[in-house]
């Protein structure tokens, strides 16, 4: 009998090639990396005392290096154990639980019918994309000039463009010899009973081709160019071709890249993944303008046992971490969870990539924070736990979060993890609150207001939200962070504060590259003696290539409304609120060092002497915590904010 593709996909994605192949082979266990799916044996095609024959679950394939054989689940049982096609499928079948197909023409003929459906898709994708270099398509090309999309990568991702007709796909696809009837299954038109005369779905849009896990296209994203629709983004309707919740936005293009990256990236949306893909980033996928589903995870998982799932700065993105940790807690097993990468604020990844670069991107992934971080920050951030009951129910909701876990093991080490930094958490919130009795008030004069009664937090990653995503805990990922643009801008338009700072000025450690050059000219300009006036500065640094730079740091100033480091500033307020910021940098950059140092020294040497140790750096974080008003209002504690900017 014949055997849908769909069929065969389904259990060929239920059993993991390994489990087939492993029945008649012994791993290597120095080669094989099983979390990873990533297995190694000597070849059972041909005799070998060197394992070269290597099978890989999320490919589901065998390869062997030295005789050459190759293939899936079913030409293994077909060329080594003798099965016809058919018994080997039902061998699979009986191991994934899948019921063997009774057989049934009309299956078979809806077979059909979506084969032909695809070759449907393909001509809308070929229509669309000759529309985009047509004279109708100029204003969607400035549109992909705009964002940043190079020819390459147009034509990469076939993107196209959606005429303002309402019939011309329609009538190309008639032209063509395409049925109606295929034309609406493949949802490119919208029609209905009370719609006399079917019309094309997509007007006036940019469109974004989604293909399949064999890289066929099933579906459209369509971005409208015109400010007046309601629906700036519109994907295809559901169709025998399209579950959009059982698909990921560039799978089988990011599938091939794992296997060099190691990993999978998981962003918010399909322009996220093309500017990323463009960046040099192709392990990247999304989902279909919905949350994350348990299919779309699935299908990540077969990519990586540790996919990183990268998430918006804003508060939205920030809640759609929390359902998408909701969601894979309870199917989290050894090898198999996600780690968790937040951008910085008001960011999504096209943005990060175009204003700053790939290397933006990177120490955002590099920041990606396990499962077991991410719920503790949710349930920790900005809590207030002053009170036994409260510090009851903390411990309840930890509890009730790991009981979700169904593997045994992985739940046992969770709960064993939250009681750890339960108990981490209160102790040295309450040694704290104790040193603090004894030093009187614990505020610093000057540095603004003290943190409330009941809100000091202590232990690992027991942050408040904003500092989680403060300078201070993750770098601002390429974007010019606030503090360390007003020291140096503050410099430039009161260049008096270099002489009067001039050891702390010419050893001021900036963690930004492009603040760094800026520094730098400074510096150098200090030493030919042009420094004492800020236009043969400001000169100095557009002779160094830097005015855009420059520019950049003054609208970030503006815009933050750091007004004592502008240039009509009065040198008074100027020169207090450097004092207090370099004093609050100065320490910010020392902690960060400490930190870094007790968080290796821990992972080398895990004693109890080493772990108190990085508790206590981290408290220190929570302490200055409370001289972050410094930070979003330069110069505030002076008295003489709002000079108009």
């Amino acid at each position: 009998m014949r055997f849908t593709d769909s069929f065969l996909d389904e259990i060929r994605d239920r059993v993991p090639i390994s489990s087939v192949i492993g029945q008649r082979v012994t791993w290597d266990r120095k080669k094989t990396n099983a979390p990873r799916g990533d297995w190694w044996a000597c070849c059972p095609f041909h005799g070998e005392k060197t394992p070269s024959f290597h099978c890989e679950d999320r490919k589901g394939r065998y390869h062997c290096f030295g005789c050459g054989a190759s293939g899936d689940h079913f030409r293994f049982l077909t060329e080594l154990e003798g099965l016809s096609f058919p018994e080997a499928v039902e061998r699979v079948a009986a191991m994934a639980g899948v019921p063997m197909p009774a057989r049934d023409e009309g299956e078979e003929r809806r077979e059909k019918e979506r084969a032909s459906l695809t070759d449907v898709m393909e001509m809308a994708t070929r229509f669309f994309q000759d529309q985009l270099h047509s004279a109708a398509g100029a204003r969607a090309r400035a549109y992909l000039r705009e964002r940043g999309l190079s020819a390459a990568t147009q034509q990469a991702f076939r993107l196209g463009y959606a005429p303002d007709s309402r019939n011309a796909l329609k009538e190309h696809l008639a032209s063509k010899g395409v049925e109606k009837a295929q034309i609406e299954a493949c949802g490119l038109v919208v029609f209905g009973d009370d719609i006399p005369v079917s019309y094309d779905r997509f007007r006036d849009r940019v469109m974004f081709p989604i293909p399949d896990s064999r890289g066929r296209v099933i579906a459209f994203g369509g971005r409208a160019l015109s400010p007046d629709v309601s629906a700036k983004y519109l994907n295809s309707p559901e169709t025998e071709l399209f579950h959009k919740g059982n698909v990921l936005y560039n799978f089988a293009r990011a599938r091939k890249a794992v296997q060099k990256e190691g990993t999978v990236i998981a962003v918010e949306g399909y322009m996220d993944v093309i500017a990323l893909a463009q960046a040099g980033f192709e392990n990247v996928v999304a989902p279909l303008g919905t949350a994350l589903t348990e299919n779309q995870m699935e299908l990540l998982w077969r990519m990586a046992g540790e996919p990183v799932l990268c998430f918006d700065g804003d508060q939205a993105g920030l809640k759609a971490a929390w359902r998408a940790a909701d969601l894979i807690l309870p199917s989290i097993r050894p090898g198999r969870s996600a780690r968790f990468a937040l951008l910085p604020e008001g960011q999504d990844p096209d943005d990060l990539v175009r204003a700053a670069g790939a290397d933006a991107f990177r120490a955002v992934l590099a920041e990606a924070r396990p499962l077991a971080d991410l719920l503790w920050m949710r349930e920790t951030s900005g809590g207030v736990f002053d009170t036994p009951e409260r510090r009851a129910e903390l411990e309840k909701t930890l509890r009730d979060l790991a009981s979700r876990i169904r593997d045994e093991s992985v739940r046992y080490h969770y709960q064993q993890e939250m009681r750890e930094r339960v108990h981490a958490f209160f102790g040295a919130a309450r040694g704290r609150a104790r040193r603090q009795g004894e030093r009187g008030q614990g505020g610093r004069a000057g540095w603004g207001p003290s943190a409330p009664a009941g809100r000091e937090q202590g232990g690992r990653l027991a942050v408040s939200d904003s500092l989680a995503r403060s300078a201070l805990v993750r770098r601002a990922a390429g974007v010019l962070p606030l503090r360390e643009t007003v020291l140096v801008t503050a410099l430039c338009n009161h260049p008096q504060l270099i002489d009067e700072n001039f050891e702390a000025v010419e050893t001021l450690d900036l963690a930004h590259p492009d603040l760094r050059r800026l520094h730098a000219v400074l510096i150098d300009a200090l030493a030919h003696g042009v420094a004492h006036e800020r236009r043969a500065l400001v000169e100095a640094l557009e002779r160094a290539g830097l005015a855009g730079t420059w520019q950049k740091a003054l609208e970030l100033v503006r815009r933050a409304r750091q007004w004592p480091a502008l240039e009509d500033a009065a040198l008074e307020d100027a020169r207090d609120a450097f004092a207090q910021a370099l004093h609050l940098h100065r320490s910010a950059r020392t902690l960060h060092r400490e930190l870094k140092a007790a968080e290796a020294a821990l992972a080398a040497e895990p004693t109890d002497e080493n772990y108190r140790h990085l508790i206590e750096i981290q408290a220190q974080f929570r302490d200055v915590q409370a001289t972050e008003a410094l930070i979003e209002g330069f110069g505030v504690s002076s008295g003489r904010a709002g000079r108009g900017y």
